[in-house]
């Protein structure tokens, strides 16, 4: 675990995404909360934020964080057939919360597909990566969107 002793606190936010990929009527399930086990959405939103909670007890060197805001948000593409999973997690503390919103959007895209894999077992978790990322000492990061 990498010494953070003597660095100063600072607000620091994170950004990051999955993206699912699915049959058309399990997405469409989805959306109007026809799936067996319940809210979808609901659930793997709460999934999500638990897991950005609990970052530290899964990746072996994170450190603990006072996480301040964890959000998780959903964006359907009905052409495209697939569903992005986006968390945004904010803490103020002398490291940055990158992982933890990996941790939320990837926790939360195998909660989906654990709701679904009854009528879906092909959903395919891709593009796991970091969006963005803000303070400390190397400022602002933006990944460049094609």
């Amino acid at each position: 675990m990498v010494d953070v002793t003597a660095k100063a606190e600072s607000a620091r936010e994170a950004v990051a995404r999955v993206v699912l990929r699915m049959k058309r009527s399990t997405l469409a399930a989805i959306q109007a909360g026809q799936m067996a086990k319940g809210d979808v959405l609901g659930v793997a939103r709460t999934a999500g934020i638990l897991a950005a909670k609990r970052t530290p007890e899964l990746i072996p060197l994170c450190h603990p964080l006072r996480i301040t805001g964890v959000e998780v948000t959903f964006d359907f593409k009905e052409r495209a057939s697939t569903l992005s999973i986006e968390s945004r997690v904010r803490t103020v503390d002398k490291t940055g919360v990158e992982m933890e919103a990996l941790t939320a959007a990837a926790v939360a895209g195998l909660t989906v597909y654990d709701m679904v894999k009854a009528v879906d077992r092909g959903v395919v978790l891709t593009d796991l990566c970091l969006l963005e990322k803000s303070g400390g000492k190397s400022g602002v990061w933006r990944r460049r969107r094609p």
